[in-house]
Protein backbone atom coordinates (compact mmCIF):
# COMPACT_ATOMS: atom_id res chain seq x y z
CA UNK A 1 0.00 0.00 0.00
CA UNK A 2 1.44 3.41 -0.91
CA UNK A 3 1.77 6.29 1.51
CA UNK A 4 -0.92 6.32 4.19
CA UNK A 5 -1.29 10.08 4.09
CA UNK A 6 -0.82 10.77 0.37
CA UNK A 7 -0.16 9.21 -3.00
CA UNK A 8 3.58 9.50 -3.22
CA UNK A 9 6.51 11.89 -3.25
CA UNK A 10 6.41 15.20 -4.98
CA UNK A 11 2.67 15.35 -5.54
CA UNK A 12 2.17 18.85 -4.20
CA UNK A 13 3.98 22.13 -3.73
CA UNK A 14 3.55 22.66 -0.01
CA UNK A 15 6.83 21.19 1.10
CA UNK A 16 5.27 17.89 2.11
CA UNK A 17 7.51 15.50 0.15
CA UNK A 18 8.15 12.15 1.74
CA UNK A 19 11.36 11.33 3.51
CA UNK A 20 12.83 7.80 3.81
CA UNK A 21 12.03 5.83 6.92
CA UNK A 22 14.02 2.74 7.81
CA UNK A 23 11.53 1.28 10.19
CA UNK A 24 8.22 2.25 8.64
CA UNK A 25 5.60 4.42 10.28
CA UNK A 26 4.11 4.34 13.72
CA UNK A 27 0.93 2.90 12.26
CA UNK A 28 2.52 -0.48 11.68
CA UNK A 29 2.41 -0.24 7.86
CA UNK A 30 5.34 0.33 5.58
CA UNK A 31 4.60 3.97 5.09
CA UNK A 32 6.88 6.94 4.93
CA UNK A 33 6.29 9.95 7.18
CA UNK A 34 5.40 13.25 5.60
CA UNK A 35 4.47 16.72 6.70
CA UNK A 36 1.57 16.94 9.16
CA UNK A 37 -1.89 16.62 7.70
CA UNK A 38 -2.72 20.19 8.70
CA UNK A 39 0.21 21.42 6.60
CA UNK A 40 -0.58 19.27 3.58
CA UNK A 41 -4.22 20.34 3.60
CA UNK A 42 -3.37 24.03 3.73
CA UNK A 43 -5.38 25.78 0.99
CA UNK A 44 -3.52 26.94 -2.10
CA UNK A 45 -6.08 29.54 -3.14
CA UNK A 46 -8.61 31.71 -1.36
CA UNK A 47 -11.40 29.60 -2.89
CA UNK A 48 -10.14 26.62 -0.85
CA UNK A 49 -10.24 28.51 2.46
CA UNK A 50 -12.82 27.21 4.93
CA UNK A 51 -14.88 29.86 6.70
CA UNK A 52 -14.14 33.61 6.78
CA UNK A 53 -16.47 34.23 3.86
CA UNK A 54 -17.12 37.72 5.22
CA UNK A 55 -13.52 38.55 4.20
CA UNK A 56 -13.36 36.70 0.89
CA UNK A 57 -15.92 38.40 -1.31
CA UNK A 58 -15.06 39.49 -4.84
CA UNK A 59 -12.93 42.64 -4.78
CA UNK A 60 -12.12 42.28 -1.08
CA UNK A 61 -8.70 43.40 0.18
CA UNK A 62 -7.63 39.79 0.66
CA UNK A 63 -8.48 38.89 -2.93
CA UNK A 64 -6.66 41.95 -4.21
CA UNK A 65 -3.56 41.09 -2.23
CA UNK A 66 -3.69 37.44 -3.29
CA UNK A 67 -3.96 38.60 -6.91
CA UNK A 68 -0.88 40.77 -6.50
CA UNK A 69 -2.59 44.17 -6.18
CA UNK A 70 -2.71 46.57 -3.25
CA UNK A 71 -5.62 46.35 -0.86
CA UNK A 72 -8.17 49.14 -1.10
CA UNK A 73 -6.67 50.67 -4.20
CA UNK A 74 -3.13 51.76 -5.04
CA UNK A 75 -3.00 54.26 -2.19
CA UNK A 76 -4.50 51.92 0.39
CA UNK A 77 -2.63 49.89 3.01
CA UNK A 78 -0.85 46.88 1.56
CA UNK A 79 -0.23 45.28 4.96
CA UNK A 80 -2.66 43.30 7.06
CA UNK A 81 -3.23 42.50 10.70
CA UNK A 82 -5.25 39.33 11.10
CA UNK A 83 -6.99 39.06 14.45
CA UNK A 84 -8.78 35.88 15.47
CA UNK A 85 -8.74 32.71 17.58
CA UNK A 86 -6.20 29.93 16.93
CA UNK A 87 -6.83 27.67 13.97
CA UNK A 88 -9.05 30.07 12.03
CA UNK A 89 -6.74 30.50 9.04
CA UNK A 90 -4.34 33.35 9.80
CA UNK A 91 -1.24 31.45 8.66
CA UNK A 92 -3.14 29.97 5.73
CA UNK A 93 -4.15 33.39 4.44
CA UNK A 94 -0.55 34.57 4.67
CA UNK A 95 0.64 31.60 2.58
CA UNK A 96 -2.06 32.17 -0.04
CA UNK A 97 -1.15 35.85 -0.34
CA UNK A 98 2.51 34.88 -0.72
CA UNK A 99 1.73 32.66 -3.71
CA UNK A 100 0.92 35.72 -5.82
CA UNK A 101 3.07 36.52 -8.81
CA UNK A 102 6.43 38.05 -7.94
CA UNK A 103 6.17 37.26 -4.23
CA UNK A 104 8.69 35.89 -1.73
CA UNK A 105 7.48 34.49 1.60
CA UNK A 106 9.36 35.11 4.84
CA UNK A 107 8.05 33.96 8.22
CA UNK A 108 9.05 35.25 11.64
CA UNK A 109 7.73 34.37 15.07
CA UNK A 110 7.45 37.15 17.60
CA UNK A 111 8.42 34.63 20.27
CA UNK A 112 11.96 34.14 18.92
CA UNK A 113 12.64 37.07 16.55
CA UNK A 114 14.22 40.34 17.64
CA UNK A 115 14.86 43.78 16.19
CA UNK A 116 17.97 42.52 14.33
CA UNK A 117 15.92 39.82 12.60
CA UNK A 118 13.30 42.36 11.54
CA UNK A 119 15.91 44.76 10.15
CA UNK A 120 17.62 41.96 8.25
CA UNK A 121 14.31 41.01 6.61
CA UNK A 122 13.72 44.66 5.71
CA UNK A 123 17.16 44.99 4.12
CA UNK A 124 16.69 41.78 2.14
CA UNK A 125 13.21 42.89 1.08
CA UNK A 126 14.51 46.23 -0.18
CA UNK A 127 17.19 44.44 -2.20
CA UNK A 128 14.66 41.95 -3.62
CA UNK A 129 12.35 44.77 -4.64
CA UNK A 130 15.00 46.95 -6.29
CA UNK A 131 17.08 44.24 -7.99
CA UNK A 132 14.60 41.45 -8.71
CA UNK A 133 11.23 43.24 -8.72
CA UNK A 134 10.06 40.78 -6.06
CA UNK A 135 7.72 41.70 -3.22
CA UNK A 136 8.46 40.15 0.15
CA UNK A 137 5.48 38.94 2.16
CA UNK A 138 6.52 38.99 5.82
CA UNK A 139 4.33 36.81 7.99
CA UNK A 140 4.77 37.73 11.64
CA UNK A 141 3.03 35.35 13.99
CA UNK A 142 1.90 36.53 17.44
CA UNK A 143 2.77 40.16 16.86
CA UNK A 144 1.25 41.02 20.25
CA UNK A 145 4.41 39.52 21.80
CA UNK A 146 6.56 42.20 20.15
CA UNK A 147 7.40 45.15 22.37
CA UNK A 148 7.13 48.76 21.16
CA UNK A 149 10.71 48.94 19.91
CA UNK A 150 10.34 45.73 17.91
CA UNK A 151 7.08 46.90 16.36
CA UNK A 152 8.60 50.29 15.54
CA UNK A 153 11.30 48.46 13.57
CA UNK A 154 8.58 47.30 11.18
CA UNK A 155 7.38 50.80 10.36
CA UNK A 156 9.88 51.80 7.63
CA UNK A 157 9.28 48.62 5.65
CA UNK A 158 5.52 48.86 5.97
CA UNK A 159 5.30 52.58 5.22
CA UNK A 160 7.64 52.43 2.20
CA UNK A 161 6.15 49.18 0.90
CA UNK A 162 9.38 47.23 1.16
CA UNK A 163 7.30 44.37 2.53
CA UNK A 164 3.71 43.27 2.63
CA UNK A 165 3.31 42.64 6.34
CA UNK A 166 0.79 40.01 7.33
CA UNK A 167 0.73 40.01 11.13
CA UNK A 168 -1.32 37.52 13.12
CA UNK A 169 -2.56 37.93 16.66
CA UNK A 170 -5.04 36.32 19.01
CA UNK A 171 -5.27 39.48 21.15
CA UNK A 172 -7.08 42.73 20.46
CA UNK A 173 -4.69 44.78 18.25
CA UNK A 174 -6.09 48.01 19.68
CA UNK A 175 -4.27 47.16 22.90
CA UNK A 176 -1.33 45.09 21.65
CA UNK A 177 -0.19 46.83 18.44
CA UNK A 178 1.32 50.33 18.37
CA UNK A 179 -0.86 53.01 16.81
CA UNK A 180 1.50 53.94 13.92
CA UNK A 181 1.64 50.34 12.73
CA UNK A 182 -2.09 49.86 13.23
CA UNK A 183 -2.91 52.96 11.17
CA UNK A 184 -0.71 51.77 8.28
CA UNK A 185 -2.32 48.33 8.14
CA UNK A 186 -5.72 46.93 7.39
CA UNK A 187 -7.25 45.16 10.39
CA UNK A 188 -9.27 42.05 9.49
CA UNK A 189 -11.15 40.09 12.14
CA UNK A 190 -11.40 36.33 11.65
CA UNK A 191 -14.36 34.47 13.12
CA UNK A 192 -14.24 31.04 14.81
CA UNK A 193 -14.99 28.23 12.39
CA UNK A 194 -18.46 26.71 12.70
CA UNK A 195 -19.12 23.01 13.24
CA UNK A 196 -20.19 22.81 9.60
CA UNK A 197 -16.88 24.35 8.51
CA UNK A 198 -14.87 21.83 10.55
CA UNK A 199 -16.98 18.92 9.35
CA UNK A 200 -16.48 19.88 5.72
CA UNK A 201 -12.74 20.29 6.28
CA UNK A 202 -12.41 16.82 7.84
CA UNK A 203 -14.42 15.18 5.07
CA UNK A 204 -12.26 16.89 2.48
CA UNK A 205 -9.10 15.72 4.25
CA UNK A 206 -10.34 12.12 4.15
CA UNK A 207 -10.79 12.12 0.36
CA UNK A 208 -8.23 14.66 -0.89
CA UNK A 209 -5.08 13.23 -2.45
CA UNK A 210 -3.00 15.58 -0.32
CA UNK A 211 -4.71 14.24 2.78
CA UNK A 212 -5.74 10.66 3.54
CA UNK A 213 -6.48 10.02 -0.13
CA UNK A 214 -9.59 7.88 0.47
CA UNK A 215 -7.65 5.29 2.48
CA UNK A 216 -9.94 5.68 5.48
CA UNK A 217 -13.66 5.93 6.08
CA UNK A 218 -14.74 8.15 8.95
CA UNK A 219 -17.79 7.04 10.91
CA UNK A 220 -20.45 9.60 11.82
CA UNK A 221 -19.70 9.17 15.54
CA UNK A 222 -15.98 9.68 15.03
CA UNK A 223 -16.63 12.71 12.83
CA UNK A 224 -18.92 14.24 15.44
CA UNK A 225 -16.37 13.62 18.19
CA UNK A 226 -13.59 15.29 16.22
CA UNK A 227 -15.80 18.28 15.43
CA UNK A 228 -16.75 18.73 19.09
CA UNK A 229 -13.19 18.52 20.33
CA UNK A 230 -11.83 20.89 17.70
CA UNK A 231 -13.34 23.94 19.36
CA UNK A 232 -13.52 25.69 16.00
CA UNK A 233 -9.76 25.16 15.46
CA UNK A 234 -9.03 23.70 12.02
CA UNK A 235 -5.45 22.77 12.87
CA UNK A 236 -6.56 20.89 15.99
CA UNK A 237 -9.25 19.05 14.03
CA UNK A 238 -6.85 17.87 11.31
CA UNK A 239 -4.19 16.85 13.84
CA UNK A 240 -6.78 14.82 15.73
CA UNK A 241 -7.97 13.17 12.51
CA UNK A 242 -4.43 12.21 11.59
CA UNK A 243 -3.83 10.68 15.02
CA UNK A 244 -7.11 8.74 14.91
CA UNK A 245 -6.28 7.43 11.43
CA UNK A 246 -2.92 6.25 12.73
CA UNK A 247 -4.62 4.31 15.53
CA UNK A 248 -7.11 2.78 13.08
CA UNK A 249 -4.33 1.62 10.75
CA UNK A 250 -2.49 0.15 13.71
CA UNK A 251 -5.57 -1.96 14.53
CA UNK A 252 -5.91 -3.03 10.89
CA UNK A 253 -2.40 -4.36 10.28
CA UNK A 254 -3.67 -7.74 9.16
CA UNK A 255 -6.67 -6.45 7.25
CA UNK A 256 -7.09 -6.16 3.48
CA UNK A 257 -4.62 -3.41 2.51
CA UNK A 258 -6.65 -2.48 -0.57
CA UNK A 259 -9.81 -1.59 1.37
CA UNK A 260 -10.33 1.69 3.24
CA UNK A 261 -9.80 1.43 6.97
CA UNK A 262 -12.72 2.43 9.17
CA UNK A 263 -11.97 5.18 11.67
CA UNK A 264 -14.46 4.75 14.49
CA UNK A 265 -15.26 6.56 17.74
CA UNK A 266 -12.99 4.26 19.74
CA UNK A 267 -10.04 5.26 17.55
CA UNK A 268 -10.60 8.97 18.14
CA UNK A 269 -10.92 8.36 21.89
CA UNK A 270 -7.68 6.38 22.04
CA UNK A 271 -5.82 8.83 19.84
CA UNK A 272 -6.88 11.88 21.82
CA UNK A 273 -7.15 10.25 25.24
CA UNK A 274 -10.48 12.06 25.66
CA UNK A 275 -13.70 10.14 26.18
CA UNK A 276 -16.55 11.06 23.89
CA UNK A 277 -19.20 13.01 25.76
CA UNK A 278 -22.70 12.10 24.70
CA UNK A 279 -24.07 15.54 24.09
CA UNK A 280 -26.24 16.71 21.24
CA UNK A 281 -26.17 20.51 21.18
CA UNK A 282 -29.50 20.56 19.37
CA UNK A 283 -31.16 17.64 21.17
CA UNK A 284 -32.17 16.19 24.52
CA UNK A 285 -28.69 16.04 26.02
CA UNK A 286 -28.28 19.78 25.49
CA UNK A 287 -31.38 20.49 27.54
CA UNK A 288 -30.90 17.69 30.06
CA UNK A 289 -27.35 18.63 31.01
CA UNK A 290 -28.19 22.34 31.12
CA UNK A 291 -31.18 21.56 33.33
CA UNK A 292 -29.07 19.43 35.68
CA UNK A 293 -26.49 22.21 35.80
CA UNK A 294 -28.97 24.90 36.84
CA UNK A 295 -30.71 22.64 39.36
CA UNK A 296 -27.36 21.78 40.93
CA UNK A 297 -26.55 25.48 41.32
CA UNK A 298 -30.02 26.11 42.77
CA UNK A 299 -29.57 23.17 45.14
CA UNK A 300 -26.21 24.54 46.36
CA UNK A 301 -24.28 21.42 45.22
CA UNK A 302 -21.17 23.15 43.95
CA UNK A 303 -19.43 19.89 43.01
CA UNK A 304 -22.28 18.65 40.83
CA UNK A 305 -22.57 22.10 39.26
CA UNK A 306 -18.87 22.06 38.32
CA UNK A 307 -19.26 18.55 36.88
CA UNK A 308 -22.08 19.61 34.57
CA UNK A 309 -20.15 22.77 33.64
CA UNK A 310 -17.15 20.63 32.66
CA UNK A 311 -19.42 18.24 30.77
CA UNK A 312 -20.86 21.05 28.67
CA UNK A 313 -17.47 22.62 28.00
CA UNK A 314 -15.82 19.34 27.02
CA UNK A 315 -18.70 18.59 24.67
CA UNK A 316 -18.09 21.87 22.85
CA UNK A 317 -21.09 23.80 24.19
CA UNK A 318 -21.05 27.51 23.39
CA UNK A 319 -19.63 29.17 26.55
CA UNK A 320 -21.84 32.18 25.90
CA UNK A 321 -24.91 29.97 26.31
CA UNK A 322 -23.56 28.76 29.66
CA UNK A 323 -22.83 32.34 30.73
CA UNK A 324 -26.38 33.41 29.91
CA UNK A 325 -27.79 30.59 32.02
CA UNK A 326 -25.57 31.65 34.92
CA UNK A 327 -26.83 35.24 34.71
CA UNK A 328 -30.43 34.03 34.80
CA UNK A 329 -29.71 31.76 37.76
CA UNK A 330 -28.09 34.61 39.67
CA UNK A 331 -31.31 36.63 39.51
CA UNK A 332 -33.78 33.76 39.75
CA UNK A 333 -32.20 31.52 42.38
CA UNK A 334 -29.82 33.68 44.41
CA UNK A 335 -31.58 37.00 44.06
CA UNK A 336 -31.44 39.46 46.92
CA UNK A 337 -30.04 36.86 49.32
CA UNK A 338 -26.70 37.83 47.75
CA UNK A 339 -27.05 40.80 45.37
CA UNK A 340 -23.37 40.51 44.38
CA UNK A 341 -24.06 37.18 42.64
CA UNK A 342 -25.67 38.95 39.68
CA UNK A 343 -22.67 41.26 39.42
CA UNK A 344 -20.36 38.25 39.31
CA UNK A 345 -22.53 36.52 36.70
CA UNK A 346 -22.71 39.56 34.40
CA UNK A 347 -18.97 40.14 34.76
CA UNK A 348 -18.35 36.48 33.87
CA UNK A 349 -20.53 36.73 30.76
CA UNK A 350 -18.64 39.82 29.61
CA UNK A 351 -15.27 38.24 30.37
CA UNK A 352 -16.09 35.09 28.40
CA UNK A 353 -17.10 37.25 25.44
CA UNK A 354 -13.81 39.15 25.76
CA UNK A 355 -11.27 36.38 26.26
CA UNK A 356 -12.99 33.31 24.81
CA UNK A 357 -11.90 29.75 25.48
CA UNK A 358 -10.07 27.92 26.98
CA UNK A 359 -9.39 30.61 29.62
CA UNK A 360 -13.11 31.36 29.78
CA UNK A 361 -13.64 28.13 31.70
CA UNK A 362 -11.87 29.67 34.71
CA UNK A 363 -14.21 32.65 34.74
CA UNK A 364 -17.28 30.44 34.39
CA UNK A 365 -16.09 28.18 37.20
CA UNK A 366 -15.66 31.16 39.55
CA UNK A 367 -19.19 32.36 38.81
CA UNK A 368 -20.61 28.84 39.33
CA UNK A 369 -18.85 28.47 42.67
CA UNK A 370 -20.15 31.87 43.80
CA UNK A 371 -23.74 31.08 42.86
CA UNK A 372 -23.76 27.50 44.14
CA UNK A 373 -22.36 28.45 47.57
CA UNK A 374 -24.43 31.65 47.96
CA UNK A 375 -27.61 31.85 50.07
CA UNK A 376 -30.67 31.40 47.90
CA UNK A 377 -33.85 33.42 47.45
CA UNK A 378 -36.39 33.50 44.65
CA UNK A 379 -38.44 36.22 46.34
CA UNK A 380 -37.76 38.86 43.66
CA UNK A 381 -38.58 36.31 40.94
CA UNK A 382 -41.82 35.31 42.65
CA UNK A 383 -42.65 38.97 43.26
CA UNK A 384 -42.56 39.96 39.60
CA UNK A 385 -44.56 36.85 38.68
CA UNK A 386 -47.33 37.81 41.13
CA UNK A 387 -47.32 41.41 39.88
CA UNK A 388 -47.61 40.24 36.27
CA UNK A 389 -50.45 37.90 37.20
CA UNK A 390 -52.41 40.83 38.69
CA UNK A 391 -51.81 42.98 35.61
CA UNK A 392 -53.02 40.17 33.34
CA UNK A 393 -56.08 39.80 35.56
CA UNK A 394 -56.97 43.45 34.93
CA UNK A 395 -56.02 44.78 38.36
CA UNK A 396 -54.28 48.12 38.84
CA UNK A 397 -56.82 50.59 37.54
CA UNK A 398 -55.38 54.03 36.84
CA UNK A 399 -52.58 55.93 38.54
CA UNK A 400 -53.09 58.13 41.64
CA UNK A 401 -53.42 61.77 40.51
CA UNK A 402 -50.61 63.02 42.73
CA UNK A 403 -48.14 60.65 40.97
CA UNK A 404 -49.05 61.70 37.43
CA UNK A 405 -46.86 63.90 35.25
CA UNK A 406 -47.50 67.59 35.86
CA UNK A 407 -44.99 69.14 33.47
CA UNK A 408 -47.02 69.48 30.29
CA UNK A 409 -49.45 72.44 29.74
CA UNK A 410 -52.88 71.89 31.29
CA UNK A 411 -51.79 69.03 33.57
CA UNK A 412 -52.16 71.05 36.74
CA UNK A 413 -55.74 71.94 35.83
CA UNK A 414 -56.39 68.19 35.80
CA UNK A 415 -55.02 67.89 39.33
CA UNK A 416 -51.87 66.08 38.29
CA UNK A 417 -49.16 66.26 40.94
CA UNK A 418 -51.38 67.95 43.49
CA UNK A 419 -50.57 66.74 46.99
CA UNK A 420 -47.43 64.87 45.93
CA UNK A 421 -44.91 64.55 48.76
CA UNK A 422 -41.26 64.77 47.72
CA UNK A 423 -39.65 61.84 49.52
CA UNK A 424 -36.39 63.66 50.25
CA UNK A 425 -38.26 66.28 52.27
CA UNK A 426 -39.51 63.65 54.72
CA UNK A 427 -37.54 62.16 57.64
CA UNK A 428 -35.18 59.41 56.42
CA UNK A 429 -36.33 60.28 52.82
CA UNK A 430 -39.45 58.13 53.23
CA UNK A 431 -42.85 59.89 52.93
CA UNK A 432 -46.25 58.55 53.91
CA UNK A 433 -48.41 58.51 50.78
CA UNK A 434 -50.20 56.18 48.37
CA UNK A 435 -48.16 54.80 45.45
CA UNK A 436 -50.15 51.86 44.00
CA UNK A 437 -53.54 52.14 42.26
CA UNK A 438 -56.55 52.13 44.57
CA UNK A 439 -57.39 48.47 43.99
CA UNK A 440 -53.87 47.30 44.86
CA UNK A 441 -53.34 49.23 48.11
CA UNK A 442 -51.86 46.89 50.70
CA UNK A 443 -50.89 44.18 48.17
CA UNK A 444 -47.46 42.65 48.97
CA UNK A 445 -45.53 41.22 46.03
CA UNK A 446 -42.01 40.98 47.41
CA UNK A 447 -41.74 38.71 50.44
CA UNK A 448 -38.08 38.43 51.45
CA UNK A 449 -36.73 35.24 52.96
CA UNK A 450 -34.58 34.92 56.06
CA UNK A 451 -31.60 33.86 53.93
CA UNK A 452 -28.40 35.87 53.54
CA UNK A 453 -28.77 39.59 52.91
CA UNK A 454 -32.56 39.29 52.74
CA UNK A 455 -32.70 38.76 56.48
CA UNK A 456 -31.73 42.41 56.98
CA UNK A 457 -33.86 43.52 54.02
CA UNK A 458 -36.94 41.95 55.62
CA UNK A 459 -36.55 44.04 58.77
CA UNK A 460 -36.04 47.25 56.79
CA UNK A 461 -38.91 46.46 54.43
CA UNK A 462 -41.35 46.04 57.33
CA UNK A 463 -40.47 49.51 58.64
CA UNK A 464 -40.69 51.06 55.16
CA UNK A 465 -44.14 49.63 54.52
CA UNK A 466 -45.45 50.92 57.87
CA UNK A 467 -44.22 54.45 57.16
CA UNK A 468 -45.38 54.56 53.52
CA UNK A 469 -48.80 53.10 54.29
CA UNK A 470 -49.22 55.15 57.47
CA UNK A 471 -49.84 52.09 59.60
Amino acid sequence: MDDLFGQGPGNDDDGSDETPSAGGSATGRNTQPRSPLAVRMRPRTLDDVVGQQHLLGQGSPLRQLAAGTDAVGPAGPASLILWGPPGTGKTTLAHVIAKGKGRKFVELSAITAGVKDVRRVMDDALTARDLYKTTTVLFLDEIHRFNKAQQDALLPGVENRWVVLVAATTENPSFSVVSPLLSRSLLLTLKPLTDADIEGLLQRAVTDERGLNGKVELSAEALGHLVRLSGGDARRALTALEAAAGVAFGDADDADTDSPVNVELKHTERALDVAAVRYDRAGDQHYDVASAFIKSVRGSDVDAALHYLARMLEAGEDPRFIARRIVISAAEDVGMADPTALQTAVAAAQAVQLIGMPEGRIVLAEAVVHLATAPKSNAAYMGINKAIADVRAGLGNGIPAHLRDSHYPGSKQLGHGKGYKYAHDAPHSVASQQYPPDDLVGRDYYEPTANGAERDIAVRLERLRKIIRGT
